[in-house]
């Protein structure tokens, strides 16, 4: 009896996020095959500091991988990629093993050395050469805060590696990333694709102690035996650079050409339109795009539908298993609330701000509250809130490109609302594409996997073959555009009047911790 000959009809996208990996299997058409998920514990052990255990960035993958491999034959993948958390490393000493926990994007830890690096070098300079403005999310400032708390730990790094890094290493034996999930670390060159010697230089970071840096979409190497046998997946098989979950995202969604732009209405907002050409500014930062050496233009806001979730268990206190009822009730409620929410405006800053304003002191407000608020005038509130921010900055980003949005695409768990998708074509005065897609990440790392393989010629051939099909179109109406372009003049004066406020009440409220 002959065996048939080995048909490699999927590619794996890897998605490994702040709370779970996803190992998820895709036709050549991006439809989905299988899915592997393995969680990922996260720490806060004070405040501002938030780390994980290296070492299960990669059990959750090993782990993601044997699910899936477990549910289809694993000779049919023909090559993987991961799309990584962005701003989270780990340092590793000569045996490999991790000299401190790995540093999440939501640390906070180095607000001084960040504000120092910036008077010192210039944040303008800082922001030109990697296209970051300056911010305590970006990585170099926390090897800033290892080199002046634990200069003996300093001394014996060996390796610095991103997520994607870390797990790369354990699937190739190689010290190599994507150069689309470095570029976050805010150490990249952003012209020239490499890293920046003139940053490394003034951080004082030795350039070998990083990974080398390939393209999205270039095979870094042969999955090795010892990765095979720890994960299912045949040894050999190509693994490719992949990216960072924003960037992946763009690329998952089809978002490879001017005019068009992503959003992902998840725990975090997140949204963002490619450009064949780089161009820096304080409204928004500047990443590599997964799809054919252009980059991708992001507003973020941390606190997405993370503040739907605070209002339901925190305000409402509503029991996990009535949640979804609760919101549904919720929905009907807002949509009898007007523009404005009966004078209820909300600055979604919980977790501080970052584009366009870069305020890591900024806190949420919840303004105009009465004695006549209802539960749905706070809903709406919120959600017109994260919209006219999101506006704010996409309208800042249009000035400093000159270049004009005419379609987003909504994915993640806030686009299953139709209110909120209206909120937005109605405050960002464009048409809104809901998708399909609900794992948009895995399926950008998918494409540059479908690269890697040899399926497609470019990555943006592998987008648009693969990407999602648009299940609901809205429109904006002009009568609420006009309603809401008067609400955002009374939203912007609201920061401005609280940002020295803010300062003041976190320093006191830093000195008594």
């Amino acid at each position: 009896m002959t065996e048939h000959p080995e048909i490699k009809d999927c590619v794996i996208g890897i998605d490994s996020s702040t709370t779970a990996t996803k190992a998820i299997a895709w036709t050549r058409e991006g439809k989905f095959v299988a899915e592997g998920r393995c969680p990922i514990a996260l720490s806060n052990p004070k405040p501002g500091h938030f780390e994980q255990d290296a070492q299960d960035w990669w059990l959750s993958t090993k782990e993601a991988l044997r699910e899936v491999t477990g549910q289809i034959d694993a000779r049919r993948v023909a090559a993987v990629a991961v799309s990584n958390q962005r701003e989270t490393f780990c340092v590793f000493g000569e045996d490999e093993k991790p000299l401190l926990p790995g540093s999440l994007w939501l640390d906070e830890r180095a607000t001084g050395q960040q504000r120092r690096f910036a008077e010192k070098h210039g944040a303008e300079k800082i922001r030109a050469l990697s296209g970051k403005p300056v911010d305590v999310i970006v990585p170099i400032y926390r090897m800033l805060w290892i080199a002046e708390n634990h200069p003996d730990i300093y001394a014996r790094i060996r390796h610095f590696a991103d997520v994607n890094c870390f797990i790369t290493r354990n699937l190739t034996g190689r010290w190599a990333t994507s150069l689309a999930s470095a570029d976050p670390m805010g150490m990249v060159d952003m012209k020239n694709g490499c890293w920046s010697q003139e940053l490394l230089d003034a951080a004082g970071i030795d350039a070998a102690i990083l990974p080398d840096l390939y393209r999205p979409g270039a095979v870094i190497g042969p999955l090795t035996a010892r990765a095979a046998e720890a994960t299912g997946l045949p040894a050999g098989i190509p693994v490719v650079a992949g990216g960072g979950d924003g960037q992946c995202a763009a690329t998952g969604t089809g978002t490879v050409e001017p005019g068009i732009a992503y959003m992902n209405l998840g725990t975090a907002l997140v949204a963002g339109c490619y450009s064949a050409d780089y161009a820096h500014a304080q409204a928004f930062r500047t990443e590599i795009a997964v799809a054919d050496q252009g980059y991708i233009y992001e507003t973020l806001l941390k606190a997405g539908t993370f503040l739907i979730d605070w209002m339901t268990q925190q305000l409402a206190q509503v029991k996990k298993e009535e949640q979804s009822a609760f919101l549904t009730a919720l929905e009907k409620e807002a949509q009898q609330s007007p523009i404005g929410a009966h004078g209820l405006v909300v600055l979604p800053y919980w977790q501080g701000s970052m584009t366009p304003n870069w305020d890591s002191d900024a806190r949420g407000v919840i303004a105009g509250l009465s004695g006549s608020t209802q539960t749905g005038d706070i809903y709406r509130a919120i959600l017109e809130g994260l919209a006219l921010d999101t506006a704010m900055a996409f309208e800042k980003a249009r000035e400093a490109t000159g270049r004009r949005l005419n379609k987003v695409v909504a994915i993640g768990g806030g686009s299953s609302s139709n209110l909120f998708l209206s909120i937005m074509a109605d405050a960002l005065n464009v048409e809104v594409l809901q998708s399909d897609v609900r794992e948009a990440s895995s399926l950008g790392a998918a494409m540059a996997a479908a690269q890697g393989a040899g399926w497609y010629p470019t990555l943006s051939e592998a987008s648009l073959a693969m990407k999602g099909e648009i299940v609901k179109t809205v429109q904006p109406d002009p009568e609420r555009v006009k309603r809401y372009r008067e609400l955002r003049g009374h939203y912007e004066k609201l920061w401005p009047l609280l940002s020295d406020w803010n300062a003041g009440l976190r320093k006191f409220t830093k000195e008594q911790q």
